[in-house]
């Protein structure tokens, strides 16, 4: 028998960052000690006080359904913690309780992107957003900040060029996946801009929102004047809580959003795991120090690891939030050879930036030990790598 598949499955690619972690993982399993610096994961234990939270509502018999966009708790604690970003123009009615925050991105496109509607971009942009689009039937148009130190506000230009009336969805992701950089709030002033001249609604993917260095604070765009109605603020339990594996995340947005997206949210995983949601509640509130633990220990190793790329002479903008880092590895070849020998010559795994729409860079997660980053660096600079 054979199978015809849909169009809107083959126009995409398996994800690029999974791919080398399966290959890492198969060269573990040859008995080979691989530096996994490809993984966008915390190396963090979840914080007791989440677990606790979680074998209490095991206990306390929370193991069936709860209503579709959320527990109640958790939804009024996700819109206090909003409104202390100054996001207050949402309230519990404005959210969507997630099995993470990769599921409240698939919801936000499937309702809001049709065949060829174009999807704005700023690239290197996180490798899901592109196959999100395009399974959604949508159409693409990038803009490269590499040029910038992936900054946004000198691609501010390029950015105006590249939207238009026809623009139906632009993407933004501060503090960013796979580059750390924090788009100031000139720059965000720079898209509310356009997105007020061109009608255009933006998804502020927030993630890595409690994870900055340096006094850098990350400006939620649903903040500015002008987008308090356009904007759609996603976020999640993964990145500053360490709860990968738990599948916790949600997007506040406007009603009549939230109302059309409940629709594909109910008919395709019909709620997050209740236990799951209740030790959310735990996380959001009660869990700042193992928080600021967390970013300190980050803050060490980026400097650490950008000392260590400084002295083999690679370039490697300064990232100011989440956990990544971007060094130009291959300016005049191919990021992906670069990153092939990487793994298969130095046992060490990282993604390439022709995933994330910019080729000559490859993108490094620090999510591990001083040590194991040390590793990492030998063994490149042994297989003349950098």
């Amino acid at each position: 028998m054979t199978m015809d598949f849909a169009s809107r499955v083959e126009r995409v690619e398996p994800s690029a960052t999974l791919a080398i972690s399966n290959k890492a993982a198969e060269l573990e399993a040859e008995g080979k000690d691989v530096v996994d610096l490809s993984v966008g994961e915390p190396d963090f234990d979840t914080p007791e006080n989440i677990k606790d939270a979680a074998k209490d509502a095991l206990d306390a018999g929370h193991t069936g359904y709860t209503s579709s966009n959320g527990i109640p708790e958790l939804k009024e604690a996700i819109a206090n913690s909003l409104h202390d970003d100054g996001l207050t123009q949402y309230g519990p009615d404005n959210l969507i309780v997630t099995p993470g925050g990769k599921q409240a991105l698939y919801e936000i496109f499937q309702t809001i992107i049709d065949d060829g509607d174009e999807v704005a971009l700023l690239d290197p942009a996180w490798v899901s957003y592109e196959a999100m689009a395009k399974l959604a039937g949508g159409t693409l148009t990038r803009v490269n900040t590499a040029a910038h130190d992936f900054q946004l506000e000198g691609a501010l230009d390029d950015l105006a060029d590249a939207v238009s009336d026809e623009t139906e969805l632009l993407v933004v992701n501060s503090p960013g996946n796979p580059h750390g950089a924090v788009y100031s709030r000139d720059a965000l002033e720079g898209v509310r801009d356009l997105a007020v001249e061109h009608d255009i609604t933006v998804i502020s993917d927030e993630i890595y929102k409690e994870i900055t260095y340096d006094g850098v604070e990350a400006v939620s765009l649903g903040t500015l004047e002008g987008m308090e109605d356009r904007t759609i603020t996603l976020n999640g339990f993964s990145k500053a809580y360490s709860m990968t594996g738990w599948r916790l995340g949600y997007f506040a947005a406007p009603e009549e959003l939230v109302s059309q997206a409940g629709k594909v949210h109910s008919h395709s995983v019909s709620c997050a795991v209740n236990f799951v949601q209740h030790a959310g509640v735990e996380a959001i509130t009660n869990t700042d120090d193992a928080v600021e633990e967390m970013r300190q220990a980050f803050a060490e190793r980026r400097e650490f690891l950008m000392g260590l790329f400084e002295d083999h002479g690679v370039h490697v903008p300064e990232p100011q939030g989440a956990f990544y880092m971007m060094p130009e590895i291959a300016p005049d070849g191919d990021d992906t050879e670069w990153c092939d020998q990487a793994i298969s010559e130095a046992q060490v795994a990282t993604v390439p930036g022709t995933a994330f729409g910019t080729p000559g860079y490859a993108r490094i997660s620090y999510a591990n030990s001083k040590e194991r980053l040390q590793e990492a660096v030998d063994r490149l600079a042994e297989a003349d790598l950098i």
